[in-house]
């Protein structure tokens, strides 16, 4: 295989890349390697080099503890558990939260081998117990392994006296009831509030 088929291919392995868009990623770079292929392969080596997970919450940083965790503006005493540290960008990304996080790396599958004991389950219940933490904020996913991973969590941390609360689910901003589908609507419903 030669040089371009292979970082084709690699590049293709890259979620939202299929073969076509590699294949454009693949000529853009290399078409410019001095602006763009070299700065790249830099950026590529210094991630490799120094960006690690997080010991305390799970996040990737090139820091340890990460920024969210060592940074004086947080609120200790909440807690956002979310299934990967995707989502705890996205949540960075819309503002509003103050808190810290826990990153569980997954959900609970046993059809795919993951138990407590492959997810960050243990050192969820140790932060809880350090930082006295009053609320745990449950964000995990609106699927089956999601659900059954939240069930898991109220379970660990609910001996512990602390409050429990989900993401509100349901009609997204500017959502059309006729793109929606059945099970978003019953949860919209069911989670209805005063006006």
């Amino acid at each position: 295989m030669d040089a371009i088929e292979q970082l084709c291919r690699k590049l293709a392995r890259l979620p939202g890349l299929g073969p076509r868009s590699a294949r454009r990623v693949a000529l853009a770079l290399l078409e410019e390697p001095e602006e763009r292929l070299q700065p790249l392969i830099a950026a590529l080596q210094l991630a490799a080099q120094q960006v690690n997970l997080c010991s305390e919450c799970g996040n990737l940083d090139d820091t340890q503890p990460c920024r969210i965790c060592q940074s004086p503006r947080r609120i200790p005493e909440m807690l956002c558990v979310i299934e990967r540290v995707a989502d705890l960008w996205a949540l960075e990304r819309a503002g509003g939260y103050q808190g810290l996080y826990h990153v569980l790396g997954g959900t609970l599958s046993p059809i795919d081998g993951r138990g407590p004991a492959q997810l960050r389950m243990q050192s969820l219940v140790t932060r809880v117990q350090k930082n006295r933490v009053i609320e745990v904020i449950l964000a995990t996913p609106m699927t089956v392994e999601g659900q059954v991973t939240a069930q898991y969590v109220v379970d660990l941390v609910t001996p512990h006296r602390v409050r429990i609360t989900r993401l509100a689910q349901g009609v997204p901003m500017g959502g059309e009831f006729d793109y929606l589908d059945d099970a978003t609507l019953k949860a919209a419903l069911n989670a209805r509030r005063e006006f």
